[in-house]
């Protein structure tokens, strides 16, 4: 069996995990039974769910006040189970001042990356904010950013594109495919236009034809594509299923399902 690398994974406190998890789910307009909404994204329940011998787990922070707390809780919940890995948040309505705090403290967690969801957090990818975060992250942490979303406009291709430009010894990691619901746009704009940017797939499959997947990770590139379920959106069994259903190689599904992340992230070599 391939090893397996999951960076789609969200986790929450316990006393806000039905609420958070619903949350998630009525914001994509997911129907009852089609996804995980009604599965907390508890830690406890991922260590039941998971498949991935390491498991991205993380959290944003909707408003700037939450960064720190949330950044604490995703370490903590990374040391409970070896197969945790944590990273953090940031939010850019922060102020200057904020924003170095939660840059220090991410060091010292030892967090190697950071999430951000534009369209939950509510600020354009190119946007002033936005990019005086990402300034002060260059070259210092992976960033996984949501992207796309035909109903906004924060997060999609148009928007990462010059992101991606203006950064380029940053490494992005697009999710869902780098353009939820626009995936057709987002590979015209961006596949194999940047060195820095990954895709992860979570997300994805569940929207588009086989045929369609394998289309999208071979204009980007299979070792540019890394394995992600976005639990609890959905099942991690499940979304493993449908890809090795995929028409793809032995070599691709590996380097999507563990090489690639294990190089980007420095993990152990199997």
């Amino acid at each position: 069996m391939i090893p397996v690398v999951d960076v789609h994974c969200h986790v929450y406190p316990a006393v806000i995990a039905d609420k958070a998890a619903k949350a998630v789910a009525d914001f994509y307009q997911v129907q009852p039974g089609e996804g995980a909404a009604e599965v907390a994204g508890l830690p406890e329940v991922l260590q039941k769910e998971c498949v991935g011998r390491y498991n991205f787990i993380h959290s944003v922070a909707t408003v700037p006040h939450q960064v720190q707390s949330v950044n604490r809780f995703v370490a903590g919940v990374a040391a409970l189970d070896k197969r945790f890995l944590a990273l953090g948040t940031l939010n850019p309505y922060s102020t200057p001042l904020e924003m170095e705090e939660n840059i220090l403290q991410l060091e010292k967690l030892g967090l190697p990356g950071v999430k951000i969801h534009p369209d939950m957090q509510q600020f354009p990818l190119n946007g002033k904010e936005s990019l005086a975060m990402l300034e002060a992250c260059e070259n210092r942490f992976v960033i996984l950013a949501h992207t796309g979303d035909v109903r906004y406009h924060f997060s999609n291709p148009s928007e990462f594109a010059p992101v991606l430009k203006r950064f380029p010894q940053t490494t992005f990691i697009g999710a869902h495919m780098a353009g939820y619901t626009c995936w057709e746009e987002a590979t015209k704009k961006l596949a194999g236009r940047f060195e820095n940017l990954y895709v992860d797939i979570s997300s994805t499959m569940f929207a588009l034809p086989p045929e369609k997947c394998v289309e999208l990770i071979r204009a980007y590139g299979a070792d540019r594509v890394l394995f992600g379920s976005d639990f609890p959106m959905w099942r991690p069994r499940k979304e493993l299923e449908r890809f090795l259903a995929l028409p793809l190689t032995k070599q691709e599904q590996e380097m999507i399902l563990y090489r690639n992340a294990a190089k980007l992230f420095k993990l152990p070599t199997l």
